[in-house]
């Protein structure tokens, strides 16, 4: 299995960026190695989603600005496929053993507003979690979840400053200190 990384479209200043930030949030947590927003350059989106990761671990990248047609030229001229989720496509049940088997990386593509026609032509699999309206971060969700089978619970996110520790009630959360290099090591 390849690597995994969000192509997010369709994102709007002000009115998109909770939004956004939990579309990489979501492919962070359920091991995404990174998210593109199309189009739209949004510092600080980037900034967020930057600061949760160095926090709690692991790497992700997020980047914004690049057309979204660039991103899918060049994620097919690279050998990757590309896997958009729309309530218009075929059923994540019957898609998902195929999608998994597929041994290159994969693009997921999610939308906001009206995505263009070209993406469903462009997509390898055009894939709804349900055939009705939904959230993009759930479609995200159901997703990588049923592509993961449930291993989001087994993962360790790297360098963390901070963990969570499961609770049956309340919270708690535990900080460690972060590998640094020392002086004499470090260029």
């Amino acid at each position: 299995m390849g690597k995994i990384t969000v192509l997010r479209l369709g994102h709007r200043f002000f009115r998109d960026s909770r939004v956004t930030t939990h579309v990489c949030l979501t492919a962070r947590a359920f091991g995404a190695s990174g998210v593109v927003i199309a189009d739209r350059q949004d510092k600080e989106v980037e900034a967020t989603v930057r600061d949760v990761a160095n926090r709690f671990g692991g790497r992700f990248e997020v980047t914004s600005g690049i057309a979204w047609r660039q991103v899918i030229r060049e994620w097919k001229r690279s050998g990757g496929r590309i896997v958009h989720l729309t309530a218009y496509g075929l059923p994540l049940p019957k898609l998902i053993d195929e999608i998994q088997r597929e041994p290159l990386d994969l693009l997921i593509v999610v939308g906001s507003e009206k995505v263009p026609g070209e993406v469903f032509r462009l997509a390898d699999w055009n894939v709804s979690v349900t055939n009705q309206p939904m959230s993009e971060v759930a479609a995200l969700a159901v997703f990588l979840d049923w592509f993961g089978e449930h291993r989001e619970f087994e993962a360790e996110f790297q360098d963390a400053e901070t963990v969570i520790v499961p609770s049956a009630r309340g919270k708690i959360v535990k900080g460690r200190a972060r590998k640094v290099a020392s002086p004499e090591t470090s260029c």
